[in-house]
Order: structure tokens, then sequence, then C-alpha cells
């Protein structure tokens, strides 16, 4: 039994250092005010829901590849998002506004939980979720380890095919 554990810890640890050596070893030095945040453009990418009035301006990292990532989600005023989910844990910050967010396969409003700024909350991987805003728009952080995507937990809430 007690080598049977040293081999698991042993197993762990190879594959941990094997994790780790596939992603950046440091962060860059990066630091902005909000300011500045303001003024870094839009860029998409995965990670975001593809919604007309969510705004994804990834901040650091690529969350195409692995390894860390950080991303501003920009979400306009009566902005209704649809359930879908993630792959990888994902954490958000409210940075401003209030966030209405629930979890669950399909958008309900009785789940929604009301995030005002500075509340923070877990998307985790593979977990169906949705939210909203209300008459001010909402930016939330969002920072994870990727590669992520979305996926709608209904294929005709995906915003490509609802063109």
């Amino acid at each position: 039994m007690k080598w049977t554990l040293c081999a698991a810890l042993f197993v762990c640890a190879l594959v941990g250092n094997a994790a780790a050596a596939e992603a950046p070893a440091t962060l860059p030095d990066y630091s902005k005010t909000p300011e500045e945040l303001s003024a870094v453009k839009a860029t998409g990418g995965p990670g975001g829901s593809g919604n007309a009035k969510v705004e994804v301006v990834t901040i650091l990292g690529d969350p195409s590849k692995p390894g860390q990532y950080a991303q501003l989600l920009k979400v306009q005023a009566h902005a209704e998002i649809p359930s879908h989910h993630h792959a990888g844990d994902r954490v958000g910050t409210v940075l401003s506004g209030t966030w209405h967010f629930g979890y669950g396969p399909k958008f309900d409003k009785s789940k929604l939980r009301i995030l005002p700024t500075g509340s923070v909350y877990t998307e985790p991987s593979d977990s169906p979720h949705f939210a909203m805003t209300a008459d001010k728009p909402v930016t939330v952080l969002i920072t994870g380890n990727g590669p992520t995507d979305t996926i709608y937990e209904d294929p005709k809430d995906e915003p490509t095919a609802m063109k």
C-alpha cells in the first residue's frame, strides 16, 4: 500500500512537471489603469459568448492555446446570454455594473444571482451557465487556463445560427 501511494505521487509529479513545461514559466510584466484598459480594442476570439452585445478584449495570453489568459467582457445594457459552457475552469470578477449570472442548462431568470461590482464567481469547466444585464453595461474580468471555447447548450442559441 505504501509503495502504491509513493508510485502514485511520483506519477503525479511527473505529469505536473510535464504540464508545467508546456505553459509559460512566468507572466509578463503588465499593468493597466481602468482608463488604459478602456482604450484596448476588442480582440474577439475563444471564450466569449459570440453575442453581439458582448465585446471580448483579451488582455493577457491566448485563450485558444494552453496557458493562462485574461479577458475583459464588456457587456452592453439589456443583453441576454443563453446557457453555454467553456472548456477549462474560469473565474469571473465584476469590475463595473451589476451582472445577473446563473447556472443551469437553460436560461432561467429565477436562477439568476445579482452580482454587483466587486463580486467574484466561477465558471467550472463544462458547467452550463447564463447571464444578463439590466439597464446599465457591465465589465467582467475572466481569468482561466486555455485552450477554451464556447458551446451553447441549445445549438439554436449559437449566435451564428441566429443570423
